[in-house]
């Protein structure tokens, strides 16, 4: 008595299925991207804000792209704060415009940047 496997339904392929990557939305532009795409501040259970590099910090999290503009309106507009459901103390506020300043620039602005001749290359000619 032999027993053969099934065909697959016709419309699925065999082989590896492609990795599932997680996809997250900015909280001001409403840009999807994947999850380690974008940065992510999280309130902590005892009400702590802060950033997080890792994405795996418990607590409520929001999500922020790499634009300037959006750090700068989610940061003064208190769409953050309401993202998070918390008031957020302006300490924290200066702390996490410390870490926006730190943050590359987007293309669109190196691409402007270089156009003009203020960006510098990596290496001498």
């Amino acid at each position: 008595m032999s027993v053969t496997k099934a065909a697959p339904p016709a419309g699925r392929k065999k082989g590896p299925r492609p990795k599932h990557v997680p996809q997250r939305m900015c909280i001001i532009c409403r840009d999807h991207d994947a999850k380690r795409g974008l940065h992510r501040i999280v309130r902590s259970p005892e009400g702590v804000v802060s950033h997080d590099p890792t994405g795996r910090r418990n607590g409520r999290g929001a999500y922020l792209c790499h634009k300037t503009a959006c750090w700068e309106k989610a940061l003064s507009s208190g769409a953050l704060a309401r993202a998070l459901n918390i008031e957020i103390d302006t300490e924290t506020l200066d702390a996490l415009r410390q870490h926006a300043a730190t943050l590359p620039l987007e293309p669109s602005a190196l691409a402007s940047a270089s156009s003009s001749g203020t960006a510098t290359s990596g290496g001498a000619h």
